[in-house]
C-alpha cells in the first residue's frame, strides 16, 4: 500500500462560543514534530481580526499564520481562517470561498469539515469544540462518510454544550468524544495511526464544497440532493428545500443559505418573540385610547358609547395581559416554562 494511503494527514478544529480554552489545551499539548497541518476555524464576525492573535498565543510550540488563498498546509504548522470568508481545502490547497453563509456564519466550520472530507478522506481528523446550536454536525459528518475521524469535546466539559452535544447525539459512528485535557493524547495517538482505504466521496458534499468556493451560483445544480419545502430563508426570504439524508436536518435556499433545522427553529423563535412584543404594544396603546374615549363621552353624558368603549378597553387589557404572559414565558429558559397541559 502506497505510504500517503497509510497515514493521517491532516487535523482540523472547529469551535464557536466558549472554543477558546479547549483549543488552547489541544494545541498545547501538540508538540513541535507534528506530522499533520492543523487547520483552525473559530466561528468570528465578519470584521472580526482577534483570532489570529488568539489562537497563536494558545499555541506555545508550532507556527501559527492566517490561510492564504492557494497555499499548500505545511505539516507541523496550524493554520487559522480568515474573517468574512469560507475557509477550504480544494486540490490540496486553500481555497477563501465567497460562497453563501451557513448558519449565517461566513467563515463555517461545516463547509471547511466537508472540504477536508473530500480533499482527505480517511487521513483526515475532524474535531468538534464548544459552541451552540449545531453548527458542525454536518461536516463533522461528512468527514465520516468520507472515512475519516471525527472526534468531539464531551459536553460536560464544554462551556456551551450544545455543538458537541448534537454531535453526540446525532453521528453514530462518532470515533471519540473526550475532555478538553486528554485530547493531546488520544489525538496524537489517533494522528499516528495508520488510516483506511479511500472511499468514493458522496456527489452532495463536493457539490456542497463548490457552493461555498461561490463557483455554484444557485442550488438548481443539487437536483436529487434536495427536495421541496415549505420553509422560507431568514436571511433572504427565498423558498428553501431539504437536503435529503442529512445529518442533522438541512436545508438551502435558491441563493445557497444553508441553515440546520435548529437554527431556523431559533430565528424563527425570535422572530415569532419580536412580533408578539410589538402586538402588545400596539394593544396596550389601543387599550389606553379606547379608555380615553370612554372618559370624554362619561364627561359628554353619552352612556351607551360610555360602556361600549369601556367594555372594548377591558377586552384589550385582557389581550394584553395574554400576550404580557407569553413574552415572560419566552424570557425563561425551556426547563423552567410551565408543560403545556394535556
Amino acid at each position: 500500500m502506497d505510504e500517503e494511503v497509510q497515514t493521517r494527514g491532516v487535523l482540523v478544529i472547529g469551535g464557536s462560543a466558549g472554543a477558546v480554552p479547549p483549543l488552547r489545551m489541544l494545541l498545547d499539548g501538540l508538540g513541535p514534530d507534528l506530522k499533520q497541518p492543523v487547520i483552525v476555524l473559530l466561528h468570528m464576525p465578519a470584521n472580526g481580526m482577534g483570532i489570529l492573535s488568539t489562537v497563536t498565543a494558545a499555541s506555545p510550540h508550532l507556527p501559527v499564520s492566517a490561510a492564504i488563498e492557494g497555499i499548500a498546509p505545511e505539516p507541523g504548522h496550524v493554520y487559522v481562517a480568515t474573517p468574512d470568508r469560507h475557509l477550504l481545502l480544494v486540490d490540496g490547497r486553500f481555497r477563501l470561498g465567497n460562497g453563501p453563509r451557513e448558519n449565517l456564519a461566513r467563515p463555517a466550520i461545516d463547509p471547511l469539515f466537508r472540504s477536508v472530507a473530500v480533499s482527505y478522506g480517511p487521513r483526515a481528523v475532524a474535531v468538534l469544540l464548544s459552541g451552540m446550536l449545531d453548527d458542525g454536525v454536518s461536516g463533522l459528518d461528512a468527514i465520516k462518510r468520507c472515512g475519516g475521524v471525527a472526534v468531539a469535546q464531551d459536553p460536560a466539559d464544554a462551556l456551551a454544550p450544545g455543538m458537541p452535544a448534537a454531535a453526540v447525539a446525532k453521528i453514530a459512528s462518532l470515533d471519540l468524544v473526550a475532555r478538553a485535557e486528554a485530547m493531546p493524547a488520544l489525538l496524537q495517538d489517533l494522528l499516528d495511526e495508520p488510516a483506511g482505504w479511500p472511499v468514493q466521496v458522496p456527489e452532495d458534499i463536493m457539490l456542497e464544497v463548490s457552493i461555498a468556493a461561490g463557483d455554484i451560483g444557485n442550488t438548481k445544480q443539487l437536483g436529487p440532493c434536495v427536495r421541496p419545502s415549505s420553509m422560507t430563508c431568514p436571511a433572504c426570504g427565498g423558498v428553501m428545500s431539504e437536503m435529503t439524508g442529512q445529518i442533522p436536518l438541512r436545508y438551502r435556499c435558491q441563493v445557497g443559505h444553508a441553515m440546520t433545522a435548529e437554527y431556523m427553529a431559533s430565528k424563527q423563535e425570535d422572530a415569532v418573540d419580536e412580533a408578539i412584543r410589538v402586538a402588545l404594544r400596539v394593544i396596550e396603546e389601543r387599550a389606553q385610547l379606547v379608555s380615553r374615549m370612554a372618559e370624554e363621552n362619561r364627561v359628554a353624558g353619552r352612556v351607551a358609547l360610555t360602556e361600549s368603549y369601556e367594555q372594548r378597553a377591558e377586552e384589550y387589557r385582557r389581550y394584553a395581559e395574554t400576550l404580557r404572559v407569553a413574552v415572560l414565558s419566552s424570557l425563561k429558559a425551556p426547563e423552567e416554562r410551565q408543560p403545556e397541559p394535556g
